[in-house]
């Protein structure tokens, strides 16, 4: 009789644990005023050895949380699709590398992101539409992308902090031989590293 008392007590146990291993538990969506936690734990912190995505050891008991309600969003703010941060692509016109006035603002915040986060790196990448050589298509992307940096670099980033990257015509967004497609291949990509 001991040995079943003692067994239920083992198995409750490992099920309480198991659902604590896993996340299952009222604490991991609540409902506060109107606003839902939802938490996402890595497969480390769940007692699981491995790497992440992309390759990088998992953190010992790393955990993510976000919170959203109603027009707010608290985590990672390169993530806020609400946050300039989020716009990642500055457009050019026809054979130049000035940047327009509507992409400003985008910039600034994102060297003001960089500024506050030293430590971060961003590869910018330039491209252009398939009119023009190979070689005046390459310089073309690169010349876009070293404007970007300067501006980025104006307003409190570091020279350590980019990468600078050209591929031209090579790897259009858009396919297609006409305005609205070149528009759109006219470009140049921020790209933060490792996130």
């Amino acid at each position: 009789m001991k040995l079943v008392k003692l067994t239920v007590v083992l198995l409750a146990l490992t099920w309480l644990s198991a659902c604590n291993t896993l996340g299952v538990g009222k604490d991991d969506a609540e409902t506060m005023d109107g606003e839902v936690v939802v938490e996402d734990r890595t497969a480390d912190s769940a007692g699981i050895e491995g790497d992440n995505a992309d390759g990088t050891d998992l953190d010992d008991g790393a955990e993510a949380q976000v919170i959203v309600g109603e027009d707010q969003y608290i985590g990672d703010e390169l993530n806020d699709p609400a946050s300039p941060l989020s716009n990642r692509v500055v457009y050019f016109e026809y054979d130049s590398s000035s940047v327009r006035q509507e992409d400003i603002a985008t910039l600034e915040a994102h060297a003001a992101y960089l500024g506050e986060n030293p430590n971060v790196t961003i590869r910018l990448v330039g491209h252009t539409d398939e009119r023009g050589s190979r070689e005046y298509n390459l310089a073309l992307g690169e010349q876009r992308a070293l404007a970007i940096r300067q501006i980025l670099m104006l307003q409190g980033a570091s020279i350590n902090q980019f990468q600078v990257t050209s591929f031209g015509e090579e790897r259009p967004d858009i396919e297609g031989h006409d305005e609205s497609a070149w528009g759109q291949n006219r470009r140049v990509e921020l790209l933060y590293v490792g996130s």
